[in-house]
């Protein structure tokens, strides 16, 4: 489930031109490209079996998107982060988001879709239960492709509860913004999954007992957590990559 990509692309633009795109995305999302890694059209090109020119289109895309930025005159890159820029991504997402469940609880929702939100929120007790009887702190690699497809499967379905298309293209590339700085952080553990779960349980509660406002809050304060988490992985990631530059043989580093 590839909830995260931008799947409702304009009808003008050719088949060829959305292979290029969806594929560029999704090597974003999976941790393929990085940030500050400097792209480059004629591997993609490559790896599809196509000419440069629908590369190049879809990248103009993600450039207008904020996906990929321009190093040069004629090179691309995936955007790098600032602190500020998380806080402003999270930041646009609780204020859509939370505005998106609250729509969403003011309806009655059917009992199929009730029944998939809790699929997806009880899928996530089971990755902590799957960790629980491991001898692992925290969810290895293809584990936390799990959480992410779970997790995303969850808001994307609330969201789209509330028939907002561009809401929830926007809310897609934001966080495709956020999980291209994820992909540098730890697995979670048990505590994390567990706050998660009874997060998802008690928005989908609110959702179900038709009560945006405790929706509302409840989506917000569970988009902060989340920001604060990211943000203390940025701090750290940074003091990290400081002590690397100030002491580059100690890891391996040439100066040079």
């Amino acid at each position: 489930m590839d909830v995260m990509l931008n799947t409702h692309l304009d009808d003008k633009f050719s088949p060829t031109w959305q292979k290029a795109y969806i594929h560029i995305q999704k090597k974003l999302a999976a941790g393929k490209l990085h940030a500050g890694q400097a792209i480059s059209e004629l591997s993609l090109a490559k790896e599809l079996g196509i000419s440069r020119t629908p590369i190049r289109e879809a990248l103009s895309r993600l450039a207008a998107e904020g996906i990929v930025e321009r190093i040069s005159n004629r090179r691309l890159a995936v955007v790098t982060f600032t602190r500020q820029d998380i806080v402003d991504l999270y930041e646009l997402r609780e204020a859509l988001e939370g505005y998106a469940v609250g729509k969403a609880a003011r309806q009655v929702v059917p009992q199929v879709e009730i029944h998939r939100l809790q699929r997806f929120a009880e899928s996530i007790l089971e990755l902590k239960e799957e960790l629980n009887r491991s001898d692992k702190l925290e969810l290895d690699e293809e584990q936390m492709h799990q959480f992410v497809v779970k997790d995303l499967g969850f808001h994307t379905m609330l969201i789209r509860m509330a028939r907002n298309a561009r809401i929830l293209k926007t809310v897609n590339e934001t966080r495709l913004l956020i999980r291209i700085f994820s992909m540098q952080r730890h697995g979670h553990n048990q505590d994390l999954l567990g706050q998660i779960y009874l997060s998802h349980t008690a928005i989908l509660k609110a959702v179900a007992d038709q009560d945006p406002e405790l929706a509302t809050r409840l989506t917000s304060e569970h988009i902060q957590r989340s920001l604060h988490e990211r943000l203390d992985d940025f701090d750290h990631w940074e003091v990290e990559a400081s002590v690397r530059r100030s002491f580059p043989y100690f890891f391996g580093i040439s100066p040079l």
